[in-house]
């Protein structure tokens, strides 16, 4: 009897273990779902308070891979005029970590975003620091499990919660809600350190672009304060020629790729 109750235990093990691999084989599929060398956008975000009240503003973007495998963005305000030339430079590292900048026109100078301030609000908006790198986060970084199967959208999802391995990430948690037939994160939740739900981000209105099935809609909402951020993507190309000098901090300064 024990050696049969033996034999149940390490075949319940051995599932849970492999559950746990292809939980995280999903969010990396995720993660991983668009191949180009280079991405560039420009797009419309709205900001919403409590009250209803809105506000907008206007912002290019534009991502590449260095040599070394890091991960590079840069995003640049072009409207409203009080937002105007505000530029923010992010590199998430392949080793881990990432190194952020901003250059603010009224204090005509980068400043160098210390990792205090990582779960700080970007610009005003429902996005933190730290959200912006959030879908270049490795997969292995997280332990994933399924934790159950639900349709969301009309398709059917697979619901996975990822607990980070490292203590400096943000939240405690995230629940995402992935389509079984294309990878596409519908929905995350993401807790606090408390394990109190803090934000939802919600992707949708997809279009097939070069090839390649695109959400140009994305919502933040932050729960508690009842407020939202959501970035329409008018226009994005793929694969389009991007100077490396615009991933410098003296692009921030200047605005021009030298």
């Amino acid at each position: 009897m024990k050696r049969i109750t033996l034999i149940v235990v390490s075949l319940i093990m051995g599932a849970g273990i492999l559950f746990a691999q292809d939980a995280e084989a999903i969010v990396r599929a995720a993660r991983n779902r668009i191949s180009a060398d280079t991405q560039s956008s420009r797009s419309r975000m709205v900001i919403t308070a409590k009250n209803g009240a809105t506000t907008e503003r206007n912002i290019d973007q534009y991502s590449k891979d260095d040599a070394e495998g890091n991960e590079r963005t840069v995003v640049v305000f072009q409207s409203p005029a009080s937002v105007r030339g505000t530029r923010f430079l992010t590199i998430d590292k392949s080793a881990g970590g990432s190194d952020r900048w901003i250059f603010l026109p009224n204090l005509g100078k980068v400043r160098r975003i210390a990792a205090s301030e990582s779960g700080g609000s970007f610009m005003g908006t429902d996005f933190s620091y730290d959200d912006m790198s959030l879908m270049n986060r490795d997969a292995e970084k997280d332990t994933s499990t399924i934790v159950r199967e639900e349709n969301l959208n009309g398709a059917a999802c697979y619901v996975i919660q990822s607990v980070p391995k490292d203590n400096d990430f943000p939240y405690s948690k995230t629940i995402s809600w992935i389509d079984k037939s294309n990878s596409v994160v519908y929905k995350s939740e993401m807790y606090d350190k408390r394990g109190a739900l803090l934000k939802t981000m919600e992707s949708g209105a997809l279009k097939e672009i070069q090839g390649r099935l695109t959400p140009t809609q994305t919502t933040v909402s932050t729960v508690s304060a009842g407020t939202s951020t959501t970035i329409y993507t008018d226009i994005i190309k793929y694969d389009d020629p991007i100077p490396e000098g615009v991933f410098t901090t003296a692009y921030l300064e200047t605005g021009r790729a030298r």
